[in-house]
């Protein structure tokens, strides 16, 4: 390995643009945020070093020895987070990027590519969701943050960049690689910068984009090592060695760099292209590369299932590869279900919890159609009273191979359906116990309207419901009603506003209902809706029973009373369910 000639920035970009810098198939992938970047090119503004790179130059006869892949350039937080495969012809030898994948992508994206992440409050299949924003510098004034950072980036949409005034004239970072000479930055400032702003403002935005000229075009500020060897053992031990003492690097991805170099085919593909389609199903989830690497180690049998090296060997690795589509269909099937019982990516608060039921699956070789078959119905429903029990137990926080062990242990030895009971009294008395205790149960009164364990506690006290339909969390008295000025305006005394507007919001004033009879229910009134909705008085008492509705004045004016009943209702519902 040797240190060569550092390069310019705009150097490198032409290398990544060109195609002739390639990721290997041991990269992870893309994972800094545009804070990220607009610091790294504030750092670089600032000359201050970002660390050498490491590239590993591969020679065009060994070229289709290895599997290489592209650099992202247009980053869409839900449609473009992977890395293309290079499409390779041969002929020429290539360099591929060991260390430093993520500031150079940084410094392209800033560049020449986009940016899209999600906007707060917006639904994740909604477009609108995720405008593309490119990197701007504001030319005329610096970063007023009140941070370490000196120069104002910023990742703009182009309506954002547009708003200019005194105090802000974006220039797009990218257009600074057309610029051949530095004659080139005067024009612009006389052009566009100048006649519009005062002699100070003008001034630094002189001296901003000259600097911003110099570090891209002139400064070499570009240091890396060379490492020649074709080895891909030796290339993955630096690699290893390089990226094992960083922060940023999660040891999934190290350990899908094992798995990679001793799969036969493509494992990073496979298992990546796999979590993209469980996160598809139903309104979505959140999977990732660590779930389908634990889930391997525990479905495959391994005794071992720790997250280290040693488990990814070429025997355990083989083993994998050879069980992978029993496992993957396992997993597939879980997580229908779980997308049939109406859980997703909000709602699914440990990602691990599905594992022990996908071992389930694998062990009774389930249909593709597990989640609809007459003949599981009770193997179903045990798997969701457990399923919502340690959602609410939160019994996989902490250390899950702890828990992970055992229940798999009784999922091998049962022979009966899903051993919920045998689950249940192998972990009592530990820490992990799945029981609740009074307090416990008192506790689950306070999830609040759209929350991410609402649903589970809401789901866990409708058993008989069939949630392939979709059900909504609903407020019985509308969510609507509770403002100050409209409680005062129906008489309601001071104390009583200020318990309404407490406890509206709270598990004890919530219901799953379906969409059409909660769009129909809207804002009215609690007890005009039930009397229009069920006229019949025995339809009436059959919904308040299953929905667990006191049976007292359900006035607005008596919501006190209401809370008050309907919390004794669902604690005893609760207490009843759980034994």
């Amino acid at each position: 390995m040797a240190f060569v000639e550092p390069i310019s920035i705009k150097e490198a970009i032409d290398g990544v643009h060109k195609k002739k810098y390639l990721l290997p198939a041991i990269q992870r992938e893309f994972v800094w945020d545009t804070y990220q970047i607009e610091r790294l090119f504030d750092s670089i503004m600032k000359d201050y070093p970002i660390s050498s790179f490491l590239f590993w130059e591969v020679d065009n006869s060994n070229i289709n020895n290895y599997q290489f892949y592209e650099f992202v350039r247009e980053y869409h937080e839900r449609k473009n987070t992977h890395n293309s495969k290079a499409r390779i012809n041969g002929e020429n030898s290539i360099t591929a990027i060991l260390d430093g994948q993520q500031r150079l992508t940084s410094l392209y994206i800033g560049l020449k590519g986009t940016y899209a992440y999600k906007l707060p409050y917006k639904r994740w299949d909604n477009n609108d969701a995720f405008p593309v924003r490119k990197l701007y510098l504001n030319l005329v004034a610096p970063a007023d943050d009140n941070g370490d950072l000196e120069y104002d980036f910023r990742f703009l949409t182009t309506h954002e960049y547009k708003q200019k005034d005194e105090n802000h004239f974006w220039f797009l970072v990218g257009d600074i690689l057309n610029f051949e000479e530095p004659v080139n930055v005067n024009d612009y400032l006389l052009e566009e910068v100048i006649p519009e702003y005062g002699k100070e403002k003008s001034r630094y935005a002189n001296r901003t984009l000259f600097k911003l000229y110099e570090v891209i075009h002139k400064n070499k500020s570009i240091n890396f090592f060379l490492e020649k060897g074709e080895s891909l053992d030796k290339v993955l031990n630096i690699f290893i060695r390089v990226n094992s003492g960083g922060t940023q690097l999660s040891y999934s991805d190290l350990l899908l760099s094992i798995a990679t170099a001793q799969w036969r085919g493509d494992a990073r593909e496979e298992i990546t292209s796999f979590v993209d389609e469980i996160n598809s199903i139903g309104d979505g989830f959140n999977f990732n590369k660590d779930f389908v690497l634990k889930s391997c180690l525990v479905l495959a049998g391994f005794k071992d299932i720790a997250f280290k090296v040693d488990n990814f060997n070429q025997e355990n690795m083989l083993a994998i590869e050879q069980q992978w589509e029993d496992i993957t269909k396992a997993i597939r099937s879980a997580v229908i279900l779980l997308s049939s019982l109406g859980y997703h990516r909000d709602t699914l608060t440990s990602n691990n919890a599905l594992i022990p039921i996908a071992a389930y699956l694998h062990k009774i070789k389930s249909p593709d159609n597990f989640s609809e078959l007459s003949k599981y119905l009770n193997d179903r429903r045990k798997i969701f009273k457990w399923l919502v029990m340690v959602l609410l137990k939160r019994t996989f926080s902490g250390q899950p191979d702890n828990v992970l062990r055992p229940i798999r242990e009784v999922i091998n030895q049962s022979e009966d359906g899903f051993p919920y009971d045998e689950i249940i009294l192998k972990l009592k008395g530990s820490s992990k116990a799945i029981s609740f205790d009074d307090d416990e149960i008192d506790n689950l009164l306070g999830y609040q309207y759209a929350q991410a364990y609402t649903y589970s506690a809401l789901a866990f006290i409708y058993p008989s419901l069939d949630f392939r339909n979709k059900f909504h969390q609903d407020h019985i008295f509308p969510k609507y009603l509770f403002t100050a000025q409209r409680l005062k305006k129906r008489g309601t005394n001071d104390d009583d506003i200020e318990f309404y507007l407490n406890n509206y919001n709270y598990l004890a004033n919530l219901q799953l209902l379906e969409g059409v009879p909660n769009q129909e229910k809207s804002g009215k009134d609690f007890d005009v809706w039930i009397k229009e909705k069920y006229p019949d008085n025995n339809e009436r008492k059959a919904y308040m029973e299953r929905h667990y509705i006191p049976n007292i004045d359900l006035k607005l004016e008596n919501f006190r009373q209401f809370i008050e009943e309907r919390e004794k209702l669902i604690i005893s519902a609760f207490k009843k369910l759980l034994d």
